[in-house]
């Protein structure tokens, strides 16, 4: 009976919290946010049943989240809404008794901080600025990224507003919960091959709504990626960024807000490659329901996500070593290596033909045989830089003993594309790769990071 008690007390004070949050910022209507935070996570987690939310009460934390004015409101919200989602989740698979099938299966009463409407007005943008604190159309998430994009850049905790620390929060609440969409239904599709089961997926809408412009979200999600490295790496070549940096903040700025800065701005970056991956999959999945003749018209056709990334780190090689820095992915990261050398890679007409890439050479193993002799060797360095190739087969191999290392216990499936070959083999390739570059350019210098594989290399070969 309290039970029921406290979920209805709290559900009473949703719509009062709803009006009240943009148009009252006074101290006392914040201690009243925070108290109905904590009301509802104590309705919502009580130990005995635990019952999720209600919609409107999704909302009003939302929107906390949203029109926060403060850390301790932004923080708590966005923790509120994280900690719901892992408890009770919209969309997950659950096993049959018999623990052989599963079932996709969609909440009953689903929220989602995403409204997908086809009536679009001409001054959204202006709009989804005014109203802040609802759910966003897919045109307020173009806008989010694009707000991120200026985050990203700071370089001077002078600069830094509590919007810029909201707005990180918010995006990392959003690719969280299109993850969280996305993955149960990916599972699915692996098993079923009902491409409608990822058409519904939110994530599909977002990528397919004409209300955007795809490549230019893509190309902002990938600068932003690439500007907050030295946040998730913490380090920097440039020496005057870390005199000036929020790493060292200043006597007259907020320090909390600060240190808040820097543990949101990692997690952000973070978020944003999951964000990549989650596409990265969702267009590998889409590419066999293509070959299976199982999309239609209506699905619409985009750039796969790897084809953009792969050409930004071609013609823009300024964001080339962050992205090899923080992009940690062993899987989707060997593949962006090996299809960037592809690029260069000289193919017959007849092998280009086949399946889209799917070549003998199309491995991390075939990509080190390519530098076997003095020739062929030469021809690549004459396509790219000596300097870029070391950082791809450093950060190539570094990415396989990862990937050896999951299938060793037993992460990965044994039919995982790089663990068919031996790694022994591989050690050995990369050896001789790196003796052929050093014959072609005798003066070149080993990086740090490929004297630390060399070495790797060599202690594997000596222990087996």
């Amino acid at each position: 009976m309290a039970r029921g008690s406290n979920r209805t007390g709290v559900e009473e004070n949703t719509l009062a919290i709803l009006e009240s949050i943009e148009a009252d910022d006074t101290q006392d209507a914040n201690d009243d946010r925070l108290a109905f935070l904590e009301a509802v996570s104590a309705a919502s987690f009580a130990p005995e049943i635990p019952v999720p939310p209600t919609s409107k009460m999704y909302e009003a934390v939302f929107q906390i989240l949203r029109v926060g004015n403060s850390l301790e409101l932004m923080m708590s919200s966005y923790q509120l809404l994280s900690d719901l989602d892992k408890h009770f989740p919209q969309v997950y698979v659950s096993k049959s008794s018999a623990g052989e099938s599963h079932e996709l299966v969609v909440a009953d009463e689903v929220w989602s901080p995403f409204t997908i409407s086809s009536d679009v007005a001409s001054n959204t943008r202006r709009a989804g600025r005014e109203n802040s604190g609802g759910p966003l159309d897919f045109s307020g998430f173009t806008l989010l990224i694009e707000e991120l994009a200026e985050v990203a850049n700071v370089k001077s905790v002078k600069e830094m507003k509590t919007e810029h620390l909201r707005n990180m929060l918010l995006f990392q609440y959003l690719a969280h919960f299109l993850e969280g969409d996305f993955l149960p239904r990916n599972i699915m599709y692996e098993e079923t091959m009902n491409w409608t089961i990822l058409r519904e997926s939110l994530l599909n809408m977002l990528l397919g709504s004409r209300r955007m412009n795809y490549k230019n979200l893509m190309k902002d999600c990938l600068s932003i990626l690439c500007e907050l490295y030295h946040v998730h790496t913490g380090i920097s070549n440039d020496h005057e960024y870390l005199e000036n940096s929020i790493v060292k903040p200043s006597e007259d700025c907020n320090t909390a807000l600060a240190f808040a800065f820097l543990e949101v701005g990692k997690s952000t970056c973070i978020a944003m490659q999951k964000l990549l991956i989650t596409i990265m999959e969702l267009d590998s999945s889409k590419k066999i329901a293509d070959i299976k003749g199982q999309t239609t018209r209506t699905d619409g056709v985009r750039t796969p996500l790897l084809e953009i990334i792969l050409d930004e780190l071609t013609y823009n090689v300024d964001i080339l070593w962050p992205f090899l820095q923080v992009f940690n992915q062993p899987k989707w990261k060997l593949e962006i290596i090996v299809q960037y050398f592809l690029k260069y890679t000289a193919k017959p007409s007849i092998r280009a033909r086949r399946s889209n890439g799917s070549v003998d050479d199309a491995t991390f193993n075939g990509l080190l045989n390519s530098f076997s002799n003095d020739t062929s060797a030469k021809n690549i360095v004459k396509k790219i830089n000596i300097g870029t190739i070391q950082l791809l087969l450093a950060h190539g191999f570094q990415a396989h003993l990862s990937l050896s290392s999951q299938h060793i216990e037993g992460i990965l499936d044994s039919k995982d594309e790089q663990t068919e070959s031996s790694l022994v083999e591989i050690c050995k390739n990369m050896i001789c790769a790196f003796q052929c570059l050093r014959r072609t350019d005798e003066k070149m210098e080993i990086l740090p990071i490929v004297r630390e594989a060399l070495f790797t290399a060599a202690t594997i070969l000596s222990t087996n």
